[in-house]
């Protein structure tokens, strides 16, 4: 297999802080982590295509942004039939974290997670599927 360079371009300060984080994981070097994350990335979306999943969303978001519980409230309403529970946190005055329990055809949960996500007022989301039945 034939191995193929290529340029990223990102911020020196999330360079400098992904290097202090494969150097923590025990990485041998930046390249094998770079390759850790592609792989990740790949059986991710290969999830979303076999099929019913059941997964977690967690977000975090600015509770003093405008209007952002309303978004998140509507985007949750509009696939009720696909979200199982959710919980609401109070982190501190300004921030919330929302933790859904979802479960449908992985392409559509990736959808309603990244309608989700994507909120003004939402800082961070993360996503994690797994199948419903192990083949």
């Amino acid at each position: 297999m034939a191995v193929i360079r290529f340029g990223v371009s990102v911020e020196s300060n999330l360079l400098e802080r992904f290097d202090e984080v494969w150097k923590e994981r025990g990485f041998v070097n930046r390249s094998e982590a770079f390759r850790n994350l592609i792989r990740s990335f790949i059986a991710e979306r290969e999830l979303e295509e076999r099929g019913e999943v059941v997964g977690s969303l967690v977000i975090l978001y600015s509770y003093g942004t405008s209007g952002v519980d309303y978004r998140l409230n509507e985007v949750e309403h509009a696939y009720w039939q696909k979200i199982i529970s959710s919980m609401h946190v109070h982190l501190d005055e300004h921030n919330c974290m929302e933790v859904i329990a979802i479960r449908g055809e992985g392409g559509e949960i990736r959808k309603i997670a990244d309608a989700l996500i994507g909120c003004k007022g939402v800082k961070q989301g993360k996503l994690v599927m797994t199948p419903l039945r192990m083949e």
